[in-house]
């Protein structure tokens, strides 16, 4: 896996969620950090079930002209109708996420047939590796202390299981103190009923 720094790793995250349009859902939107990534055309929604992120990201929200007031909700109950969105958007989300399986159905149930996802997430190193099993034990304390976040997961079988398939997938490794470099996920993904991914 190439080796990046958090500054390319944050470029890359701008190109892949600049490319979505339309009627966008971005969920754990947090404090609306990503804002100047989208195209200023898109229809954004934010999805955030953190109280005091969900408050900043309003705010932000206003300020980047996004009229819609955030969603409190998570992943795994997406208070949208079926087909409702264009694209979904998460960054550093499914490592958080309670259920997986079910947010990635969620994001499904929501997009259009041939809708777009966008997600980048740090993952679990190879099985075997000594950063798999730091990662094995930080989890439970990073569960516990950063918003759920599971050091070890990979969202990507549980994508293909859902039925999206990767238009343009990237595994990295991003530059990281003190436990060395980071793998990271970049995944853009299309949803079943599309046409065919060029």
């Amino acid at each position: 896996m190439q080796l990046i720094s958090d500054d390319d790793l944050d470029d890359l995250e701008r190109a892949f969620i600049g490319r979505v349009r339309g009627r966008v859902l971005e969920i754990g939107a947090g404090d609306g950090e990503n804002f100047g990534a989208f195209h200023p055309d898109v229809a954004w929604t934010g999805l955030e079930p953190d109280a005091g992120r969900r408050a900043e990201l309003a705010t932000r929200a206003r300020e980047w002209r996004h009229p819609s007031t955030p969603l409190d909700a998570t992943a795994e109950h997406i208070p949208l109708a079926d087909s409702s969105v264009d694209a979904v958007v998460g960054t550093f989300v499914l490592c958080s996420v309670a259920d997986v399986a079910a947010a990635v159905a969620e994001v499904r149930r929501v997009l259009v047939p041939g809708g777009r996802v966008v997600f980048v997430d740090h993952v679990a190193a190879p099985r075997g590796t000594l950063k798999r099993a730091v990662q094995n034990v930080a989890t439970p304390f990073a569960t516990w202390f950063d918003h759920g976040c599971h050091w070890n997961r990979d969202p990507e079988p549980e994508l293909e299981a859902a039925g999206f398939s990767g238009a343009d997938v990237r595994r990295l490794r991003v530059r990281s103190m003190p436990f060395g470099p980071v793998p990271v996920l970049l995944y853009e993904g299309v949803a079943p009923g599309g046409p065919p991914v060029e």
